[in-house]
């Protein structure tokens, strides 16, 4: 569950991508219900249902991040889920390259701040690409844990 900060799309030979998908979402509440609604569905369509609720929960912080604090007017943010053989990938990037993330810390009254709490808890690892127009967030599930559980191929 730690931060990484080196950037894990260089890809690895012994890992190659078995599947990849992405969507673009305009910046608003809906869209955050429907990308943890396609999430969820294409990770179990992948054949790994024991990871779609914790996946979409992922996607729903993270896309929420990016509605809230990654949002330029006119401007979309993407969903980008990526599986290989020992992992699955969740990045969403938006526009909004100055206002980078952190995890807070926040009192038993606040109403927000916990996104990235979460996604540090279920993750394997997590951190950020900066790039050139605005910021990614990503986060990776190793595959091992859910080996073996969920529907019989």
């Amino acid at each position: 569950m730690a931060f990484a900060p080196q950037d894990p799309r260089i890809p690895d030979p012994s890992d190659p991508v078995a599947q990849e998908a992405h969507v673009d979402y305009v910046p608003t509440p809906i869209s955050v219900t429907r990308a943890r609604q396609h999430t969820a569905r294409l990770i179990a369509e992948w054949g790994h249902p024991a990871l779609a609720d914790d996946t979409a929960l992922i996607v729903s912080e993270l896309a929420t991040n990016a509605m809230r604090h990654g949002h330029v007017p006119g401007r979309l943010f993407r969903v980008q889920l990526t599986l290989t053989k020992t992992r699955l990938r969740i990045a969403v990037s938006d526009p909004r390259g100055e206002r980078l993330p952190r995890p807070r810390r926040p009192s038993p009254r606040d109403k927000h701040g916990r996104g990235l709490l979460i996604v540090r808890a279920l993750a394997d690892r997590w951190g950020l690409r900066e790039r050139t127009i605005g910021k990614e967030i990503w986060a990776e599930l190793g595959l091992a844990a859910s080996q073996g559980k969920g529907v019989p191929a």
